[in-house]
Parts: C-alpha cells; sequence; structure tokens
C-alpha cells in the first residue's frame, strides 16, 4: 500500500538536494555533479518562488508545472529542456528512496522526446576558420596559453576537462604522445572516468610547440595537490572556465583577421571585453572546436575508428553528434575507394 503524505519524512528543496549531491559524489565524475547541482539549483529557486518548503507536497502536476515554468524561463530548447527534465526525474527517484516523495513519483517526470534534428547541434568551427586563428596565433602569440589550449582542442579533439586535467609528465617529448588519465582523489576528472583514459599520438609541429610552452612561457606552479599542470597561470592549474574564455576570445573574427563579419564597432561591442567574448555570434565553445576537429579529421581521411579512439567518443554517437559532413562529402570520399575493386 502506497503511503500517504502524512506518512512521508519532511524535507526542504535545499536539505533534500545537498543530500542527494552527496550521495551522488562517489559515483559520477566531478563535471556531472556540477551539471546536477547546476540544473537543480533552478528547481530549488522555482520551489521557493511558489512556497513549497517541504517535498512531500510534490505531485505529477506539480512536477509538469516546473516543466512549463523552467521551458519559459529558461527559454530551452527542446534537448536542453530533455537534460534538465531527466536529471529532475533521476533527483526524485532517488527522493523515493528516502521517503520523501510518494513511491513512483518519477514516472510523472515529463520530458521531451527528441525526434530528427532536435539532439543534433550544428555549430562548429570550420577546417578554414581554425586555419585563420591558428595561424594567427602562431605568428602572433607563439607558445603562449591561448595558443597551446587552441591547438590541443583542434588537433587532439580533447575536451576541456581532458585539457584541464594534463600534467607536464603527462607529455612525453621523445615519445611524441600526451597522457589522459583520470584522477579524482587529487582533483581532476575526465569524461567516462577511467574508460576515458587513453594515449594520444601527437605531431612533430604540436609537439615543437609543447616544448616551446614549457621551456620559455608554462609559468612554473603547483596546484593544490602538489602537482605540475601542463596549462598553468601563475595561480596554479587554469581553470575550466579559463580554457572556455581562450576558445571565446581567440575566435572571435575581428581578434584573427581585423574584420568584424557583423559591422560592430569595436568601442561599442559588448564582445570586446575580456569576459564577455561568448557574446560573440562568432565565436565558438570549445564544443564547437571539438566538432569541427573531428569533422576536419573525418574529412581527411582519418578512418572513423582511429577518430573514435583519439577524440574518446563512441562511433555512434560520433555519427550522430560530431561528423557534420554532408552526404555529398561522404559519397565523394567513399568514391577513392572504388579503383581498388
Amino acid at each position: 500500500m502506497y503511503q500517504t503524505a502524512m506518512q512521508l519524512e519532511p524535507i526542504d528543496p535545499e536539505t533534500a538536494v545537498e543530500l542527494y549531491l552527496a550521495d551522488r559524489e562517489a559515483e559520477v565524475a566531478k563535471a556531472t555533479l556540477y551539471s546536477h547541482s547546476s540544473r537543480l539549483g533552478h528547481f530549488v529557486r522555482w520551489c521557493g518562488e511558489e512556497g513549497i518548503s517541504n517535498l512531500n507536497e510534490l505531485t505529477g502536476r506539480t512536477l509538469h508545472e516546473y516543466r512549463l515554468w523552467r521551458r519559459q524561463d529558461g527559454d530551452l530548447a527542446p534537448a536542453t529542456e530533455k537534460t534538465q527534465m531527466d536529471t529532475v526525474r533521476v533527483f526524485v527517484k532517488w527522493l523515493e528512496s528516502i521517503d520523501a516523495v510518494t513511491p513512483d513519483l518519477h514516472t510523472k517526470v515529463r520530458s521531451p522526446v527528441l525526434r530528427g534534428s532536435d539532439n543534433v547541434r550544428d555549430v562548429m568551427l570550420e577546417a578554414d576558420r581554425a586555419k585563420v586563428v591558428l595561424d594567427y596565433l602562431t605568428k602572433y602569440e607563439y607558445a603562449s596559453r591561448p595558443h597551446v589550449v587552441l591547438t590541443l582542442m583542434w588537433h587532439t579533439m580533447m575536451r576541456t576537462g581532458a585539457i584541464h586535467s594534463l600534467d607536464v609528465d603527462d607529455y612525453d617529448s621523445d615519445g611524441q604522445f600526451i597522457s589522459v588519465i583520470h584522477r579524482q582523489e587529487t582533483g581532476t576528472t575526465i569524461k567516462n572516468r577511467a574508460d576515458g583514459e587513453r594515449l594520444i599520438a601527437l605531431s612533430d609541429e604540436v609537439c615543437q610547440l609543447l616544448d616551446d610552452w614549457i621551456e620559455t612561457q608554462r609559468s612554473e606552479t603547483k596546484d593544490e595537490f602538489g602537482r605540475e599542470p601542463l596549462i598553468s597561470t601563475p595561480d596554479g592549474r587554469a581553470h575550466r572556465s579559463t580554457l572556455r574564455g581562450d576558445c571565446y576570445r581567440y575566435t572571435r573574427p575581428c581578434v584573427s583577421t581585423g574584420k568584424c563579419p557583423h559591422n560592430r564597432s569595436p568601442d561599442e561591442c559588448d564582445a570586446m571585453k575580456y569576459t564577455t567574448a561568448y557574446e560573440c555570434p562568432s565565436s565558438v565553445s570549445p564544443h564547437a572546436l571539438r566538432r569541427g576537429g573531428i569533422t576536419h579529421h573525418l574529412s581527411s581521411d582519418v578512418p572513423k575508428d582511429v577518430v573514435s579512439d583519439r577524440a574518446n567518443v563512441t562511433p555512434s554517437v560520433l555519427d550522430e553528434h560530431y561528423d557534420r559532413r554532408n552526404q555529398r562529402e561522404r559519397m565523394e570520399q567513399r568514391r577513392k575507394y572504388l579503383s581498388n575493386i
């Protein structure tokens, strides 16, 4: 027999989220935990606005009202709304386990069913633009932190978290490779945790850049665990937000070309500020740069399984989310193999 609201254990939204995050801390990567904290922060805010101080009061109807509120409040695309509500569903299922809500309430948490291109993001840095950006950095800011960061993002297709996690000792100059390692106990995590660990081969050019960065530009600092981060600042390991900022700042066309495709005045453009480069319509995120790098590798006839291993992404996800070649481009690449039949 189902428990009634009178038999449930009262709990307020803030405490519930804190307990949930503490419970999940040992199970998920730090980045995942941060994402859940951020998404559930909106839920706590909504509860405050609605005067919900005890989660025993939650019903299928109130959860639907939250979904509609969150969609409007965040102006969410279907894929983003699904991610938000899927996290709420997991949270509500956990609430059931501590007798905070009625059993099976999580089954009433609705989220969009994605169809077609709803779950596919097309923004990426095209190869010709990437060349312009990297050529600019090579000529004017050689072996600077942004030069190293954007080069690694493009050539190795590493995620921001992986670049953030690198230590100086992870780079083997003689062997020309870099090791990506999950080190949760000392403050750095990578997506897919131990399954995401891998060795990534580097070209002569990238190795020379890393050698010069370490020799002449890198701040010789350590992080709070005594590790020597490869991408450092005078304060220690560069934050992920710093790496994202480097990407946004240097993919603004005005930086690498001196021209603005949006006809904005530099004196009036909000995106000219150091912290607001993301407001430039043409700047891109690290994810878009990574997607461009993956597409460039595939377009250059690098085998899909090699790209999959190098970028740490399954072939199916590679096809759905990263490979932005059109059907004509794929057909022309396949044509090259006909002469061998």
